[in-house]
């Protein structure tokens, strides 16, 4: 037995995960641009990095689009959207990803990443094959939407480009941007032909209208400016709108000034748009106003042309005639000047168009708070001109309808959401409501589905707590009051003055009729609330009454009640703790070690412990038994807001202002968990009863769920993820810090190719140059046992198991099954030329799948343009390079001829449906007119029978 050593085993500790479940109450994000889809009955509106699809008339959110969630990281936001005329919808990104979403279906067709900061311009050419976005990394990218890929990349912008717009039937592209400037590319020829200054200040928007006939242009100067859009002619003669110099400047001289209006607002201009129908132009401003302006047709504005020469030659006649009345030789001069009248007279005959004469200002629209973006929807309404949507700063969505006298609200969505950041959430017992406080309204909540049941006008509610029976709920606010709301009815039953500060903090008394409030007036107050029917009143109501006040020495912030009731803890704005006995308000403890006041705390479920969070950036965790320090812990990078012990254990939920939600364990003093999703400030935090899920709300308007799952995890692993995270982040920025081309000032027109380099790309790499080594090994093995077996006899071959029963060809073709249609430009730039050569050996036997026809040519082409030069000059690629062209020309002319035959045959098919059609209804048409004739027959004859019958009555 001495022999024996026993070894003691420690068993490592599991954990359940927590995963991000639902957010709701964001209506419209205050960084993004709204648009109404193609067929006008719905309105998408970003809501943080989702896009909500709001059904106009019903008022409701009918579709949500929701990107996957990121490996690690919150998802970003929607930075701007276009909608196409079909259900395509195209949502640019924070993190310079563009999605393109189709509507009907509710999924994500496609992810194109190319530009390395938010996309803040989108726009679909007419036909909807491209989009061209523009991003706050300076450049312009032409996308093609078919195709799923970049087309090329437009350099020259100094600043953020803010918009971009197809013109010239979508051969040219006119760009804006913060440096001022209008730029005009050429597509074709993938340069900027013309740079149009004149702006005095940053441009932000710029729109055309459905002719294109003229372009507009909003900045933060005083008027609107227009350009007349010059278009070829078809025969290759002089420009359309080029008038008559043919000189060379003019020649690349696409947008000619016209002219400037001046606007109603001093506000900057943040967009300008026309509607569909373009008889109408809106400027929407920075501000509270939007501005809607009249096109006058070509007729209307020569009119009003005339009217105006004709005004002001009166005005100079009698101006004239007023100066000759004092002045004798003046009227001499006045007879003697019959050539000025008669030139006027001409003048007056055509007379040249102006600005003012084009555009009207027709309704001034005030809204009650800022808006964010303004949307034409494409369909028009009798009676009406247009409707217009708005979205404003406070999460609201305003529908107007614009007539010829007056301006109609309509509609307003404002239900599903706060007008500002989330204060306070609570549960009630059951977990079946949450209600939430704002600076002007409680809402209550089902925390399942995320629809909103109530909505309750209020103060300005910091705190909330739902009563036992689930039936009322308590809200403190700024003012001092204590709101009593009844839950059922979503009514506000009386506002009980309170406190002379405001109401910083609620508890409820455990086991017993009362809660608790601390306010800013120093005092913590107790309070006793019963139902029982007041007198001259039918039904029962919840009467509060005030027991008892415990008066402390400076600003309540935080009030905390042991679950046997026995402590108080009351956090003060000294950045002490004070925790005193709840009957005889006696001292008994001082947590005494936060450099800043303490905001948050709370106490566990078997009171041994209390954690409290502080605007120093940490938490710590005390014995409620000794008032000891347990462990302090830096948990977030700014204020921790909330923090909350899930029920029945020593884990800790913790919440900041750097948007982070983190899970602790209190015992081993140890992260957990970071969950990352909300895109501002988080304010509160709840727990439910059994800890199977958490709600937070944020300064972003949104309140989030966060479920508890089945899935397990170990803290070391955790630990581990997170390093890697870090030391990825860490190597991305390395990478681009030390290759990636640092152009502060890009060439003048330079373009660049669309796409960007990325952790896919550099992985799908790294698997084609794996597979063409083990490829090319295998191809060796095959040719040596071919050798062996013409010698002797010998075994079968065995084939590499990883290759999966695939031929060398096969396999290497494999690789590109899962490379993005977009990233492939970057995936083969990145290859090296010896494997680019031998990757170029494989393309003939590609050619024999029909399917891969147009991928094997993509694959050449970048080969061929990426490696020209060392093509050349390589002898072993000229056999390669042979047998390439003679092959391609072959196969791509062989499926441009079956494509041709087909449009060719679909083509015969509708014409002869559209005869068939014709022919049908030239045949109903006929039978309906034989009808008609024998009815009016039967009509006369019964008509001359009745006056027969009159006749013989009379006789």
């Amino acid at each position: 037995m001495s022999g024996i050593t026993i070894k003691h085993v420690t068993m490592v500790k599991a954990y359940l995960r927590y995963e991000p479940a639902a957010s709701f109450g964001v209506i419209a994000s205050v960084d993004s641009n709204i648009a109404y889809d193609s067929s006008g009955k719905h309105l998408l509106s970003p809501a943080l990095e989702k896009i909500g699809v709001w059904h106009v008339r019903q008022g409701l959110c009918t579709k949500t689009l929701t990107p996957s969630a990121p490996s690690h990281g919150p998802s970003p936001a929607v930075t701007s959207i276009a909608s196409s005329s079909s259900s395509l919808i195209a949502g640019g990104y924070g993190d310079g990803s563009i999605r393109i979403w189709d509507s009907d279906k509710g999924t994500c067709e496609t992810t194109l990443n190319g530009h390395k900061g938010a996309v803040t311009a989108l726009r679909y050419n007419k036909a909807d094959s491209l989009l061209a976005s523009g991003s706050k990394d300076n450049d312009i990218i032409l996308w093609d939407v078919v195709g799923e890929t970049g087309l090329f990349r437009l350099r020259g912008h100094r600043d953020q480009v803010t918009d971009v717009v197809f013109v010239g039937s979508g051969k040219k592209l006119v760009s804006s941007s913060k440096d001022k400037f209008l730029r005009v590319w050429d597509l074709d020829t993938q340069h900027c032909m013309q740079i149009v200054g004149g702006h005095h200040s940053e441009i932000w928007s710029l729109d055309t209208d459905p002719d294109e006939r003229y372009l507009v242009t909003g900045s933060a100067d005083k008027e609107l400016r227009f350009y007349v859009i010059k278009h070829e002619s078809v025969d290759g003669g002089e420009p359309v709108n080029g008038g008559g110099d043919s000189s060379v400047q003019n020649k690349w001289e696409v947008l000619r000034h016209f002219g400037e209006i001046q606007r109603q607002s001093k506000d900057r201009v943040a967009t300008v748009q026309f509607n569909r129908s373009g008889n109408l132009l809106a400027c929407q401003v920075a501000g509270k106003m939007v501005e809607i302006y009249r096109v006058l047709n070509d007729a209307e504005a020569k009119r009003k042309a005339k009217r105006r020469v004709h005004r002001k030659k009166e005005k100079k006649h009698s101006k004239e005639a007023l100066e000759g009345t004092e002045n004798g030789d003046r009227n001499n001069e006045n007879k003697g000047d019959d050539s000025s009248v008669t030139h006027g007279h001409i003048e007056t005959s055509n007379p040249s168009v102006i600005v003012p004469d084009v555009f009207k200002l027709l309704h001034t629209i005030r809204a009650s708070k800022k808006i964010c973006s303004i949307s034409f929807c494409p369909i028009t309404l009798k009676n009406s001109l247009a409707s217009l949507a708005l979205s404003l700063n406070n999460n609201l969505l305003e529908f107007y309808s614009i007539e010829h006298g007056e301006m109609k609200k309509t509609l307003g969505i404002d239900l599903q959401g706060h007008r500002s950041d989330i204060r306070s959430v609570t549960l009630s017992s059951d977990n079946t409501f949450l209600m939430s406080t704002s600076h002007n309204a409680v809402k209550i909540w089902n925390p399942s589905s995320g629809s909103c049941l109530r909505t309750i006008d209020s103060g300005y509610g910091l705190c909330s707590l739902i009563l036992p029976t689930n039936k009322y709920g308590l809200v403190g606010t700024k003012d001092g009051t204590i709101e009593i709301i009844d839950i059922g009815s979503g009514t506000c039953l009386e506002v009980m003055e309170a406190h002379g500060g405001s109401v910083r903090s609620m508890a409820a008394l455990p086991a017993k009729n009362g809660f608790v409030t601390g306010s800013a007036d120093h005092d913590v107050k107790f309070w006793e609330y019963q139902i029982k029917q007041k007198p001259g009143q039918a039904t029962k109501q919840l009467i509060v009454s005030n027991v008892s006040t415990m008066k402390m020495n400076d600003d309540v912030l935080v009030v905390a009640i042991s679950p046997d009731a026995k402590y108080i803890a009351v956090a003060l704005l000294d950045s002490t703790v004070k925790v005193h006995f709840v009957d005889t308000f006696k001292f008994f403890l001082s947590l005494y070690g936060h450099k800043l006041p303490v905001m948050c705390m709370d106490i566990s479920s078997d009171g041994d412990l209390i954690v409290t969070g502080s605007a120093d950036k940490n938490i710590k965790i005390w014995g409620l038994d000794f008032g000891d320090c347990h462990k302090s812990i830096f948990a977030h990078a700014d204020s921790v807001m909330a923090v909350r012990f899930v029920p029945k254990t020593h884990y800790v939920f913790s919440v900041g202002k750097d948007r982070l939600v983190k899970y602790w364990d209190a015992d081993k003093f140890e992260l957990l968990l970071t969950l990352e999703g909300h895109h501002a400030d988080i304010w509160c935090l709840t727990v439910s009863n059994r800890g199977d899920f958490i709600v937070t709300g944020s300064h972003d308007r949104s309140i989030r769920r966060w479920d508890r799952t089945e899935e397990q995890f170990f803290i070391e692993e955790e630990k581990e993820k997170r390093l890697e995270e870090m030391f990825e982040a860490d190597l991305e920025n390395a990478f681009e810090n030390k290759y990636a081309p640092k152009e502060e000032i890009p060439e003048e027109g330079a373009v660049a190719l669309a796409g960007k380099k990325t952790q896919e790309t550099l992985t799908a790499t790294d698997l084609i140059i794996e597979r063409l080594d083990i490829a090319e090994a295998e191809k060796k093995r095959i040719i040596e046992h071919q050798e062996e077996k013409n010698n002797t006899d010998i075994a079968v071959f065995q084939a590499n198991p990883l290759m999966n029963g695939l031929s060398p060809s096969d396999y290497v073709l494999s690789a590109f099954s899962d490379v993005h249609s977009n990233d492939l430009a970057q995936t083969l730039l990145s290859l090296p030329f010896s494997d680019a050569l031998k990757l170029l050996a494989y393309l003939k036997d590609w050619t024999s799948y029909s399917d891969k026809v147009e991928l094997v040519c993509r694959i050449g082409t970048l080969l061929l343009q990426t490696h020209y030069n060392q093509l050349l000059t390589t002898p072993a690629a000229r056999p390669i390079l042979t047998v390439f062209s003679d092959i391609f020309y072959e196969k791509v002319k062989g499926w441009k001829d079956i494509f041709g035959f087909n449009l060719a045959a679909m083509d015969h098919i509708q014409q002869m449906m559209a005869s068939r059609s014709d022919a049908l209804f030239h045949d109903a048409s006929s039978k309906l007119l034989e009808i008609r004739a024998q009815q009016s027959k039967r009509l006369e004859e019964r008509s001359d029978i009745g006056e027969v019958k009159r006749k013989k009555k009379k006789t």
